[in-house]
């Protein structure tokens, strides 16, 4: 029978397992030597070809350009790469021993070069016949990622180890470690831990807690295949791997471990929020990149200062997206039943600070990866009957009062050439008009003009404030006719309206095309008290080492009196109460504003302010042929998403009314006759005019108010 003793097995095991340690030795041995007589060798042939230190100490890393709100809040950013430089005491220790233990557990120990790493990936090598991995150290992977290509060659690799070592030659573990963390991509378009903590976490690198630091150390090595937003699978592995190899380097607790390990991982949803600020964006580079050229915009670490409020930013996208969504949900069964295309439709916003002519808020359109066009710049859309306050601010500044008589009756224009003639303000059919006037020519509808009020009532004598408050059309031809276009057009242009306007009677019914931040712009003029402002976004550009390129100072003229001003914006205030912005109600505190319904419903408008904030909302199709529908006006459609914006815009401010200016006095007038009201009359309104211009004649009773 064979037997067999178990020691003199251990003692053939260990004369193996001996001699199989001494011959890895002396591969090793020859491996090293090979390696250092190779890289003196390739030294010679590619020493010439690699770039200096010098180069290093000199190279700058593409920065994002910063942009930053009101109170300073880094709020977006313009970049090729996008990456914010971050020093290193900034960084959480976490963050630094996460990419250490994951990268390079022996970074402060080594030369620049891992032998472990080396001979693994040399062993690699041999079996596969190429280069599979590279057994890289945190300082190869710099080099590499600054001054050379991915491509996986030998000649490479050497070019990598030499300019490692120049690196750890010339500047400390803590810079090299720094220079890493900034330079590195972490996917979804971030470069170094900056932007990386933005982009998943929409934090500053330093408020990262164990988790997500773990989590952004997960990345680089495949910032694709790792990225949480793409495979939740993978990325939650890596980062588990990530924590646990930095408990087994005592870098953390068990317990800190297990916390960390079930920590959620970061949603789209959670993370940055830029994807609305699109147009915003595009915005800014319109107007910076012919100033300071693309590399400069987008490589070179500008910080852009400007004067939107992020909190009513968010308020105007929601707010349009939420009443537009469901808008375009009820339009779409009259899409069908034409058999039209369906088209969504569209809004803009824009919002300004009457104070000092900040923009605070401006939405361009719905979806910018479906359509860039700006519809709050450039959009050059009929006003409608929003327009209407500036013929009325024109009227007042002629000498017209809240009290001024006009008459509501049909009119009828016939074209004689160079202008448009009123021939009567009864005749409202085709029969009628032929009848009365000659010429078989003059009955070609192109040479008729028969203007009408919505539902095409007419209520005969009214006060100009029952004018504005009702939007009546007859009402405002009487008065453009009164004081001339040239004197509206020149109203206009003091309140901001730069666009050219038409030199007729139609201009009073908004027939000429604007844009909406100049309506904005007019209505802040009047919610200043008189004082135009040239609206601006920007307040200071610097450059990456905080040198002021440029800052803006608000534009301001006086344009209108203070008294005027009161005096359109107390009428305005009837709107709300009375007229067709009736659910602008809904915000609690005292507002002023004005609805505009253009032809076909095609636009809808609302323009309306408080003393702390003017905002104005459009929405129609792009394609303006198509109506928003019969029923759909400024009221309806726009008036809501200006209301739902302000209450948030405005949430946390005070309640105020606007302050009434010296030389007011107050009247308490008949809406029917334009004199003082009597204690019989029941359509009486308590109105304001500039002392000396209230109406003196009166029956019975009467109210006058001084101050």
């Amino acid at each position: 029978m064979y037997s067999y003793s178990p020691r003199g097995y251990e003692t053939k095991k260990m004369k193996k397992k001996s001699s199989f340690n001494v011959l890895v030795f002396i591969i090793v041995i020859l491996l090293l030597v090979f390696i250092i007589t190779t890289i003196k060798v390739a030294a010679n042939l590619v020493g010439g070809d690699l770039p200096s230190m010098q180069q290093f100490g000199s190279y700058v890393p593409n920065l994002s350009t910063k942009i930053h709100d009101k109170d300073n809040n880094l709020i977006a950013e313009l970049f090729i790469e996008r990456r914010i430089f971050t020093p290193i005491k900034e960084a959480p220790i976490n963050l630094q021993n996460a990419l250490i233990a994951i990268e390079d557990n022996d970074f402060f120990k080594h030369w620049g070069i891992s032998v472990k790493g080396i001979t693994r990936a040399f062993f690699k090598m041999l079996l596969k016949g190429k280069v599979v991995e590279g057994g890289s150290t945190i300082t190869q992977q710099l080099a590499k990622t600054i001054f050379l290509t991915n491509d996986k060659t030998l000649i490479r690799k050497i070019k990598e180890i030499l300019l490692t070592i120049q690196l750890e030659k010339n500047y400390s573990k803590c810079e090299i470690l720094q220079f890493y963390m900034n330079q590195i991509y972490f996917g979804n378009g971030a470069y170094g831990i900056q932007a990386a903590a933005r982009t998943y976490f929409n934090k500053n690198v330093q408020d990262l807690n164990l988790a997500e630091c773990a989590m952004l150390a997960a990345i680089p090595k495949s910032p694709n295949h790792y990225n949480p937003f793409k495979n939740k699978k993978a990325a939650l592995a890596r980062r588990n791997l990530v924590l646990l190899k930095m408990r087994k380097l005592n870098y953390i607790t068990k317990e800190q471990k297990q916390k960390a390990c079930a920590a959620a991982l970061p949603s789209k949803e959670n993370a940055s929020k830029e994807d609305s600020l699109q147009y915003f964006l595009e915005l800014l580079r319109v107007m910076l990149e012919p100033k300071y050229g693309t590399d400069a915009l987008f490589k070179e670490g500008l910080s852009i200062y400007t004067t939107l409020d992020i909190k009513a930013q968010m308020a105007a996208e929601k707010a349009i997206e939420e009443v537009l969504a469901k808008f375009d949900k009820n339009k779409l069964n009259s899409f069908k039943k034409t058999k039209q295309k369906f088209q969504k439709v569209q809004g803009a916003l824009v919002a300004i600070d009457p104070k000092n002519g900040a923009i605070r808020a401006i939405v361009c359109g719905r979806n910018f990866k479906e359509s860039q066009f700006n519809r709050a710049t450039q959009a050059k859309r009929q006003p409608g009957s929003s327009f209407k306050p500036l013929v009325y601010t024109a009227a007042i500044e002629a000498g017209f009062t809240p009290a001024t008589i006009l008459d509501d009756k049909p009119m009828v224009f016939i074209n004689r050439g160079n202008s448009w003639d009123l021939i009567s303000r009864d005749l409202v059919t085709l029969e009628e008009i032929a009848e009365t006037v000659s010429g078989k020519d003059l009955i070609n509808t192109n040479k008729i003009w028969v203007p009408t009020n919505y539902g095409k009532k007419y209520r005969g004598p009214v006060t100009l404030r029952t004018a504005l408050a009702l939007s009546i059309n007859t009402c405002a031809i009487e008065t453009i006719m009164k004081i001339t276009p040239k004197k509206v057009i020149q109203t206009a242009r003091n309140l901001g309206i730069t666009t050219p306007l038409v030199n007729s009677f139609s201009l009073a019914l908004g027939s000429s095309e604007v844009t909406l931040q100049e309506m904005v712009s007019a209505f802040a003029t009047l919610a200043s008290g008189g004082i135009k402002t040239t609206p601006y976004i920007i307040t200071k550009v610097t450059d990456r080492n905080g040198k002021i390129l440029e800052q803006s100072i608000p534009q301001q003229k006086e344009v209108l009196s203070v008294q005027n001003c009161f005096i359109i914006t107390n009428m305005l205030k009837s709107v709300v109460e009375k007229g067709n912005g009736r659910s602008a109600k809904n915000l609690g505190r005292p507002c002023a504003g004005k609805t505009g319904t253009t032809n076909n419903s095609s636009d809808a408008w609302f323009i309306g302010y408080t003393p702390q904030l003017v905002s104005g909302v459009w929405v129609g199709y792009d394609d303006n042929s198509i109506s928003l529908g019969e029923k759909v006006t400024g009221g309806v459609v726009a008036c809501p998403i200006w209301t739902q914006f302000m209450k948030k815009a405005l949430e946390g401010e005070p309640v105020v009314d606007f302050s009434q200016p010296e030389n007011i006095e107050w009247a308490l007038v008949d809406q029917k006759t334009g004199l003082l009201a009597s204690g019989e009359t029941s359509d009486a309104f308590l109105d304001a005019f500039i002392c000396g211009s209230a109406p003196r004649k009166h029956s019975d009773k009467t109210t006058l108010i001084k101050p």
